[in-house]
């Protein structure tokens, strides 16, 4: 158990992420303000997000100290929240660790909050000078002129991440663009031709719709 009050200690987001897609793998291992040992496809993820954000250090140490075997790909403290990301290849390794955590906060997965869809778009045959801006800021691969692109903003920001990777377990043939999962919301930018993007888009609500969570205040 935490040292201090476990209610003090707010589980926000509580992810368990099977098989990571080469993409969003890929994705996850490129440098970023928060390094770590990169993970790969096929790999099994966990993803926590906790407020206050320093909180974050006591359950890495408990996740570590349970389950050596696990690797930590990000530890990180935004202005509000901290984020940890630990990988393996043994799913019950990650699940392991990830008990040791909810043990520590006196919680379970269902005391995160439940993800809501802010804003979700498609749009076909984008033109190049829209593909130019968008590929200055993207972190993953680029977009095409012509392409369909479909935007997804979600909240909290971290429900980004299975809903990339189960966009692209569900349309294997989409282009990740873009994947911003820490801060106040998500940003999920796809393309690909329009079916493909269209069956994205449905198994990204599909997913965040079936996640357990509290409500919102």
């Amino acid at each position: 158990m935490l040292s201090q009050d476990p209610g003090a200690t707010d589980l926000r987001v509580y992810l368990l992420i099977r098989d990571l897609q080469r993409q969003f793998a890929a994705y996850m291992a490129t440098p970023t303000r928060a390094r770590g040992y990169p993970p790969f496809e096929g790999q099994h993820s966990l993803i926590v997000e906790v407020a206050p954000g320093l909180a974050i250090e006591r359950l890495t140490d408990l996740a570590l100290r349970a389950v050596p075997a696990v690797e930590p790909g990000i530890l990180f403290v935004e202005r509000q929240f901290g984020v940890l990301e630990v990988h393996s290849a043994v799913l019950s390794d990650v699940e392991a660790a990830g008990q040791a955590i909810l043990n520590g906060l006196g919680a379970n997965p269902a005391d995160q909050l439940k993800p809501r869809v802010l804003y979700s778009d498609v749009i076909e045959d984008v033109t190049d000078q829209h593909a130019v801006i968008i590929n200055r800021n993207r972190e993953a691969s680029m977009l095409l002129p012509g392409d369909t692109l479909l935007v997804v903003e979600m909240t909290p920001a971290l429900f980004a991440a299975v809903a990339a990777n189960e966009a692209e377990r569900a349309a294997p043939n989409i282009t990740l663009v873009n994947v911003s999962m820490i801060g106040a919301a998500g940003r999920i930018y796809i393309a690909g031709p329009t079916d493909d993007v269209r069956i994205a888009q449905a198994r990204i609500a599909q997913v965040l719709n079936d996640l357990e969570g509290r409500e919102h205040k």
